[in-house]
Formats: C-alpha cells, structure tokens, sequence
C-alpha cells in the first residue's frame, strides 16, 4: 500500500455550499431533498421527450403531408401541376 505525501485525495466537489447564513441541519436537508426532486423531475421530463421523439409521428401532425408531390410525366400529368388541389 502506498501513501500520498501531499495527503489525503480530495473527494468529489460537494453538493451544496452554503456561502452566507448559518443554515440549521434541518434546513440544508430540505434543501437538498427540493433540490434532488427538481433535478429527478427534468431527468424523468427528458427521458420522456426522448422517448416521445422515438414515435414516428402520426398522420395528423406529419408535415410531409402538407408538400406536394412534384408531378410524374406521363397522362394527365398536366392535372396534377396545374389542377385545383
């Protein structure tokens, strides 16, 4: 086993810091746990966009749709160029 002769490592960066005041223990728990729920709550909204992404859209909202065909030569294809619709 080998020993670090500038010390110990240092650990992660901590989670919070408290930069003014004097928080009671209760206080930087509630904190935390508020902090903690927002961040699971946008991990759970982008997975769900994510997966929402995945699904091919359906017929309703594909835009492809909304673009028009350039006309095929052949008969009657005068129709479809110039033709209401």
């Amino acid at each position: 086993m080998t020993t670090n002769p500038e010390g110990p490592a240092p650990g992660p960066a901590p989670f919070l810091r408290v930069v003014r005041g004097d928080p009671s223990p209760e206080e930087v728990a509630a904190l935390v746990a508020v902090l903690t729920a927002r961040a699971r709550a946008v991990r759970a909204a982008r997975a769900a966009r994510g997966a929402a992404r995945e699904a091919p859209p359906s017929g309703w909202c594909d835009r492809a749709r909304l673009v028009r065909r350039p006309p095929a030569p052949g008969p009657g294809a005068w129709r479809a160029a110039y033709g209401p619709g």
